[in-house]
């Protein structure tokens, strides 16, 4: 069956009464104009979602010549100031043709259009272009972001058209953008991880996600996994903000309807930090409970604590002083803060529970509280954490639980004279025990342990670090377990999406979801690993950007 006057009226007639949608966006929203190419790649996706789903439209041909392009201002993206023999909307429908086929120059698109006068005819074009017009056209007639948009356009509609059983010419790229910008033809061992990844990833997703709720009532029309959906796309790009994600996520998902940028940041700002941090706990159990299942997961061990600060804050921070602190490298710039407690060792790394940092709270509160919810979730042994953590209150604190600690010390005039004299004997380790004064004549006892750093780059005192530890100089290597949350945070960072938005709720959302997303790709990676090995190797052989991936794919997570 063919396109017919009626078919293409009550196609129009359907999305003029789609409350969600407005067609042409240009005349709904100050955010695009008629020569906007994000508005036109918009505008195409509502177009082409309904048109296919009509039983007369079969024909991708007939879409792309049927495309309303009438209101889009195509002289702004013309390289060519003089008069041309083909007009740049008819180039832009024959080059969506080309890209709908796939076809890599431009002969194969001649060929074809010589041998179907009729779509020449609804093409308007009277002679079909030479190589070399339909070469120079795309080449230097198009700027980059014009030939960028033909080729989205192009993947949208046959996306849009295979999800609705029509035939296409070829498959369309359903894979998101990955970080790096080139990727190694995957061997046949590559391909098994794949193939793994994407049924664990899709189990996973189901478990872990329903233990988040943007709590908006009944009967909202947009499911609330696109949200999630929308949230995790926006940590395969670095730095992406949410209305450019949104804009570009509805080319990336089949969903019939995905949130715009400002209606998700709404619903985030919404979330209290506490239901936030409630979500959170309750999410990562789920993960736990999957991957305790396997031999490989140890639910007992060793955590780190650590504190990670977002970019410096150069804007004016006045009414967000308890929020946007100081540094932690005492400098005078501000920054928002985060703390996390994370398993670390042999453990799968999954980061237990995030909270903000505000201004006046003690490093001993800190620590508890992410201490109380972790000690619920797994058997803790040891705690280990950074210098900034060498309160004696702490250290008292993590004693009275039963807790063994390894913490790295603030060298002061005793210890810098100590290590001065083991300077002098050329001695590479020394272990000492000391009091820390609490207060009101109570001490808490603990072992200084000085060593010498290898290839320091001094020559004096400070070759030495300082540990304290209440367990012994044995557990003193396990300290190096700490880096993992450093290198944690490296990605997690990655996977947060931009905003200069001062809310503090909705930049702690960001910032925990990103955890999330860490702590989910780690998950998936170990039971990757036991079910192709049958043992877990520290080293991930999923990567990151692949989980991502999968967890944001084309049939969405609901």
């Amino acid at each position: 069956m063919s396109q017919t006057r009626d078919s293409r009226r009550a196609v129009f007639r359907r999305i003029a009464r789609q409350s969600y949608t407005q067609w042409p966006v240009y005349d709904s929203t100050p955010l695009y104009e008629r020569s906007s190419l994000d508005g036109l790649e918009s505008d195409i996706r509502i177009v082409s979602q309904t048109w296919f789903r009509h039983d007369r439209h079969e024909s991708i041909e007939n879409f792309v010549c049927a495309l309303p392009l009438a209101y889009f201002e195509f002289g702004t993206h013309d390289r060519y100031g003089g008069s041309t023999h083909y007009e740049m909307d008819t180039l832009f429908r024959v080059f969506l043709l080309k890209e709908l086929h796939g076809w890599a120059h431009e002969t194969a698109l001649i060929e074809y259009l010589e041998c179907r006068p009729a779509l020449c005819d609804q093409l308007d074009l009277e002679t079909v272009p030479d190589q070399s017009t339909l070469w120079r056209s795309w080449h230097k007639r198009f700027p980059d972001e014009f030939r960028s948009t033909v080729e989205t356009a192009a993947r949208t509609i046959l996306v849009k058209a295979q999800n609705a059983d029509v035939a296409v010419p070829r498959e369309p790229e359903r894979r998101l953008p990955s970080h790096d910008a080139e990727e190694d033809e995957l061997e046949l061992e590559d391909q098994a991880v794949l193939n793994e990844a994407e049924t664990i990833t899709e189990h996973v997703s189901r478990i872990v996600f329903p233990a988040l709720s943007l709590d908006r009532g009944d009967g909202c029309e947009i499911h609330e996994n696109a949200y999630w959906d929308l949230q995790t796309y926006l940590g395969l790009r670095e730095r992406l903000a949410a209305n450019e994600g949104a804009r570009s996520f509805v080319y990336e998902s089949t969903r019939d309807r995905t949130p715009l940028g400002h209606a998700h940041r709404e619903h985030i700002r919404d979330l209290s930090v506490s239901g936030i941090r409630k979500m959170y706990r309750q999410a990562v159990n789920r993960l736990l409970s999957e991957v305790a299942e396997t031999e490989q997961f140890f639910r007992a061990g060793i955590v780190a604590i650590d504190i990670t600060e977002a970019d410096p804050f150069t804007g004016d921070r006045t009414g967000y002083e308890d929020e946007i602190i100081g540094t932690k490298e005492k400098t005078d710039e501000y920054a928002y803060q985060w703390a996390t407690i994370q398993l670390v060792g042999n453990a799968v790394p999954i980061v237990l529970d995030v909270r903000p940092v505000q201004k006046g709270e003690s490093r001993l509160e800190i620590v508890k509280d992410l201490l109380d919810s972790a000690e619920e979730m797994v058997h803790v042994d040891n705690v280990l954490m950074d210098r900034e953590f060498d309160s004696q209150h702490v250290l008292e604190m993590l004693s009275q639980r039963g807790l063994s600690y390894v913490v790295p010390k603030r060298m002061q005039t005793s210890e810098k004279a100590q290590a001065k004299r083991l300077l002098q004997r050329d001695q590479d380790r020394y272990e000492t025990d000391r009091k820390l004064h609490l207060g009101k004549n109570e001490w808490h006892e603990t072992t200084l342990i000085y060593r010498r750093k290898e290839d320091s780059e001094h020559d004096d005192h400070r070759q030495y670090s300082v540990f304290m530890t209440n367990c012994g100089s044995g557990h003193l290597t396990e300290y190096g377990y700490r880096w993992e949350i450093e290198s944690g945070y490296r990605s997690i960072k990655r996977f947060m999406a931009a905003t200069t938005s001062k809310d503090f709720g909705l930049r702690f959302f960001y910032f925990a979801f990103a955890c999330l997303l860490y702590s989910i790709w780690r998950a998936v990676d170990l039971l990757v690993q036991v079910e192709l090995t049958g043992e877990y190797e520290h080293s991930p052989i999923v990567t990151a950007d692949n989980t991502l991936t999968l967890l944001k794919k084309e049939t969405g997570i609901g």
